[in-house]
């Protein structure tokens, strides 16, 4: 059960609504057994309806209940001076008894729902709302080891299996075993003999059905991975149609496509069967063991031995029936539960996972950027391989430096340590002379913007991609932003001006449209730290000279990190520092590094030759 100490957890904030579910269930039982309580007078009216025969029996009757219920018919058979009259009489007042007793059921029943029902959507979305909460605040390394299709289908198709079939069997771990356990406790008081006979059977039940339910949860794990697996899938396709259609790939990514489509399908049957097999062998075991009682107790009454008469049998056979539908649904429930256990394991795996890059939230508040960001003795691995080794640099507040290097060098990963995308390993990245880790996150972050070489805009307005970098910002301080960044003639001219939609990820605009739309969002924020991860190097010529037109306004009087890939845009860098294997080969200018005919000077006469 501790698979699901997150939902009890949930739970627990619902303790009042919970309660009077448990009350409204426990009348719409009460209700229910009173019902079929009612059977038994029936009975008696019926084979014994002699006035004079309930009133000799009455009096002999060592249950005080079957005492009480005799004497109410003579009583109320006596109330007429027409027998026959009275005895019709009695019959309608059981009949209405009965309807009353099985609408107050209902009713009690509809209000325990009108409770449940808001109180498992609440605990849906609050694991939702959770999970996808820890996906904002995870690391980014975190995100290079998992697919984006997998993440995608534990917040849907997991979060979905988990509404639909463990949250939704909320109903039975409640009602279901309080109507056996109750009808039960009645059925021991009709005859004690005969439920002792009937608990002989239920291990046995318990046993079966428990191997039918644990059996569901390989499958049902499997058919999770397969789902996200066809996600992954799709999610590559969509982003990849160009390359897909060039190359003439269809068919390749159908046939993946379809392969782990047939697998989730074969899954999915596996856990269908399954669960189907449940009720059904629940259903055939409850008719054995009402046979055994019908035989067993049948002796009984035949014998009468213990003083079980027909009236009472009967009305026992009825409680008994009363107990399959729920111990049918109960069955069908544990089920749900292993096949929605798989898919909250998925979902514990990701909200389990340790944040590697804590926020500090009694730390210093970072207002404003004074001296310098220094990295002293700065070592970072990741999953145990050094990707950083002994950093020692320090970036005076003003000052642009250039990180260069071969491809898988460390230089994204030194920029990300700004930022606090990751944490170092052993060392100290400090800022104004106060290790970053002592400042809040959100304080750190608030005095940085980053301009990526791939544009990240989301499917809105020009105006609100703008926004997101202060959002409270004027359309004036909008168009202002958008001036510095050259964004702001080719704005003006379209249709629908600022407010005109962008897209999925931008695809209405140019590359240089779109690259210039965040440089616009990162001037609006207003940062005194930049980092820019060459913004210029997939753009055409003229895109790549307004771009970087609009890159070097913004870095006026900022301090900024540039990740260069094209080295002529950071000839005049106050620094430029070269790594090789996470480690700093040279630094300098880049006239010094000329001289030197170093490592950088071998970059530089490569670029050029081409």
């Amino acid at each position: 059960m501790n698979r699901y100490s997150r939902i009890f957890k949930y739970l627990g904030q619902y303790k009042g609504k919970i309660a009077l579910y448990f009350f409204c269930i426990l009348l719409s039982i009460a209700f229910s057994i009173v019902s079929m309580g009612m059977l038994m007078p029936f009975f008696e009216l019926i084979f014994n309806g002699d006035s004079g025969a309930l009133a000799q029996m009455a009096k002999n009757a060592s249950n005080p209940i079957v005492q009480y219920i005799r004497t109410f018919l003579v009583d109320s058979i006596a109330s007429h001076t027409n027998e026959t009259e009275g005895k019709l009489y009695t019959l309608g007042v059981l009949c209405l008894i009965i309807i009353a007793t099985i609408l107050l059921k209902n009713v009690f029943l509809v209000l325990a729902q009108y409770i449940l029902n808001p109180l498992k959507n609440h605990i849906v979305n609050l694991l939702r709302v959770e999970l996808y909460n820890k996906i904002l605040h995870l690391p980014i390394g975190y995100f290079t080891e998992k697919k984006k299709g997998d993440l995608i289908s534990r917040i849907t198709n997991d979060v979905n299996e988990v509404e639909g079939s463990l949250v939704g069997a909320l109903e039975g771990w409640v009602r279901d075993p309080l109507t056996i356990i109750i009808n039960f406790a009645v059925l021991f008081f009709i005859s004690a003999k005969l439920t002792f006979f009937l608990l002989l059977f239920i291990p046995i039940i318990g046993f079966v059905i428990g191997r039918v339910s644990r059996s569901l949860k390989k499958p049902s794990n499997e058919a999770a991975i397969k789902h996200a697996e066809s996600v992954s899938v799709l999610d590559e396709t969509l982003g990849g149609l160009r390359v897909i259609k060039a190359f003439n790939i269809e068919g390749l990514l159908r046939n993946r496509f379809n392969t782990i489509n047939d697998e989730l399908v074969d899954a999915k049957n596996r856990i269908a069967y399954r669960r189907d097999l449940a009720s059904p062998t629940s259903e055939v075991m409850g008719v054995m063991v009402f046979c055994g009682i019908l035989y067993f107790g049948g002796q009984l009454v035949l014998g009468g031995d213990l003083g079980l008469e027909a009236s009472a049998f009967l009305t026992y056979l009825a409680m008994f029936y009363n107990i399959i539908n729920p111990a049918k649904a109960l069955s069908t429930s544990f089920s749900n539960m292993q096949k929605g256990g798989a898919a909250i394991s998925r979902i514990e795996e990701v909200l389990e996972t340790p944040n590697t890059v804590d926020d500090n939230p009694n730390g210093k508040q970072l207002t404003t950027f004074h001296k310098n960001i220094e990295l002293r003795n700065v070592t970072f691995s990741y999953d145990g391989t050094p990707i950083l080794k002994n950093i020692n640099l320090t970036i005076e507040k003003g000052r642009t430096v250039a990180l260069v290097g071969s491809s898988g060098a460390g230089k994204s990963t030194l920029a990300d340590l700004v930022p606090r995308f990751h944490d170092v390993t052993s060392g100290e990245l400090l800022i104004d002379g106060v290790n970053i880790k002592d400042y809040s996150l959100t304080s750190v972050r608030n005095q940085i913007s980053i301009v990526t070489q791939e544009p990240i805009l989301f499917n809105d307005t020009i105006a609100n991609n703008i926004l997101l970098g202060k959002q409270d910002a004027t359309d004036t301080e909008i168009q202002e932003a958008a001036k510095v960044a050259n964004a702001h003639n080719y704005i003006s001219v379209k249709e629908q001006g600022y407010n005109t939609n962008i897209g999925d990820r931008g695809t209405k605009l140019s590359g240089g449209e779109r690259q210039r739309l965040t440089i616009a969002r990162a001037v609006l924020k207003n940062p005194p730290i930049l980092i820019l991860d060459e913004a210029t190097s997939a753009l055409d010529t003229e895109s790549e000279r307004l771009v970087q037109d609009a890159i070097n306004n913004m870095m006026q009087n900022r301090t900024s990190i540039v990740i260069a890939h094209r080295l002529s845009t950071i000839r005049h860098a106050d620094e430029i520092v070269v790594l090789q294997k996470g480690e700093i080969v040279e630094r300098g200018t880049h006239d010094q590094l000329m001289q030197k005919q170093g490592y950088y000077y071998r970059l530089v006469q490569m670029q050029e030759v081409r």
